[in-house]
């Protein structure tokens, strides 16, 4: 998906036909090699077998969790027996859930202690805070060399017609709409975290499930945030 001869990012996806597809990605800079939202153990196999035909598995050096939930990040325990050394990366709410998968014990690097992760060629992943979107301690992941924003279950979508790349945001909107009610805490949460985004230069959002939303549609994707009513609004939508 971009190269620009040190730094390199790549889709891996599943192959299987589902509306709840889940993406994984990866990013090689130098001797780092960093997965993202790897998925759960069912897809495992697919997802290393993608790894091999870019890198020798045994050499992914960390694994990005936006957070714990399974279809994200079960099969951290399948890769951690590849290489019992790789860094899970994520935040102290997520690391109190994920030794519940079974490995209690695994090198930790915390986001919220760190803000970002330097890279080889000089560039870095950048943590930005997404609390409540979906979980206390959710956040996304800025990419300084791609300008990639990969960002979990935020714009995420479920379609069956899927495809790689948002081709008409009007119409993603309804896909889109399918999680963000129900998963999303409330309005403010997704304004909030649209604040965050100010001055930051996105080239392109990559979420955990559904289709990538390039630049053209990044305004309309920060703009979707602000105007979002989910859950609490919803639910209680007679309180003030």
């Amino acid at each position: 998906m971009f190269s620009d001869g040190r730094h390199a990012v790549y889709w891996l996806g599943i192959t299987d036909e589902t509306a709840f597809r889940c993406n994984t990605y990866l990013i090689r800079d130098g001797d780092e090699v960093v997965l993202v939202d790897p998925g759960n153990r069912t897809y495992f196999g697919q997802v290393k077998s993608r790894v091999g035909q870019i890198v020798a598995p045994e050499k992914v050096t960390g694994i990005i969790l936006s957070h714990q939930d399974p279809d994200v990040g079960a099969s951290m325990v399948d890769w951690l027996e590849v290489n019992p050394d790789l860094k899970i990366i994520s935040t102290p709410r997520t690391h109190v859930l994920l030794p519940h998968y079974g490995k209690p014990d695994y090198p930790a690097f915390e986001v919220e202690e760190h803000g970002v992760y330097p890279l080889p060629s000089g560039g870095a992943l950048r943590f930005i805070e997404a609390p409540f979107l979906h979980f206390p301690g959710a956040f996304v992941t800025y990419d300084t060399a791609s300008r990639y924003l990969f960002s979990g279950d935020i714009w995420a979508a479920l379609d069956i017609n899927w495809s790689l790349v948002v081709e008409s945001f009007e119409e993603h909107v309804a896909a889109m709409d399918l999680f963000h009610l129900d998963y999303m805490a409330s309005n403010v949460a997704a304004r909030g975290f649209a604040n965050k985004l100010v001055g930051v230069n996105v080239e392109a959002i990559l979420p955990q499930h559904g289709s990538i939303i390039t630049r053209k549609d990044v305004p309309a994707a920060i703009d979707y945030l602000r105007k979002l009513r989910c859950g609490l609004d919803i639910i209680y939508a007679g309180i003030e």
